[in-house]
């Protein structure tokens, strides 16, 4: 079953945290591609130093973090390999969830076809390569995640997860921010990301 806005639209933190083990779906032309959720990055907004909309910067890249929880925030780094964002709380308050790594569950091979790797686990095991294998890309930015082309679902299997609390990764810049534990990993997944692309 699809996730609704009131899953979203909640605190940051609790939402990164029940996002693990949930199923990213994505629809496309070429086919459906599954992941499921094991490593994800919590940021707060006007108050992280990490996040893209600290002091309340509403850019035309940030500007779909300040609706409700539930929506798709996608961009680039550096220029070419984009990174999914999932908007949370409510609406002016520009927080969201970085998907870290997935575990290929549905469509594999569209996904290997993709990213042109044979391993299953290097297939979705960091931000930029997910997208890719997902077929998540700049115009998916802003899409609803209640709607039925990209969205998240619970996973039908019922399994207890162990959840690991750590420091996010690639934010040396942020100063006091860069030690804060907001990423969230499934323990022991061979899926969960290393580096931000390769």
């Amino acid at each position: 079953m699809n996730l609704n806005r009131d899953f979203y639209t909640r605190d940051t933190l609790t939402v990164a945290k029940e996002l693990l083990g949930k199923i990213l779906v994505n629809r496309t032309r070429e086919g459906v591609t599954k992941g499921r959720i094991v490593d994800v990055e919590a940021y707060m907004g006007p108050n992280d130093k990490a996040a893209h909309s600290y002091h309340k910067v509403n850019s035309k890249r940030t500007q779909i973090q300040y609706l409700e929880g539930g929506y798709a925030y996608i961009y680039l780094i550096y220029g070419m390999y984009h990174c999914m964002n999932i908007v949370t709380s409510e609406a002016e308050r520009p927080e969201s969830v970085l998907i870290r790594g997935l575990e290929p569950v549905e469509g594999i091979e569209l996904m290997h076809k993709r990213r042109g790797r044979d391993k299953i686990k290097e297939l979705c095991n960091g931000p930029g390569k997910l997208c890719i294998a997902m077929g998540i890309q700049k115009e998916h930015y802003g899409m609803d995640l209640c709607g039925n082309e990209l969205y998240i679902e619970d996973d039908i299997e019922i399994i207890d997860y162990n959840i690991i609390a750590s420091k996010r990764i690639n934010i040396d810049y942020a100063e006091e921010a860069k030690d804060y534990l907001w990423r969230f990993t499934i323990e022991d997944s061979p899926y969960i990301s290393t580096k931000i692309v390769e």
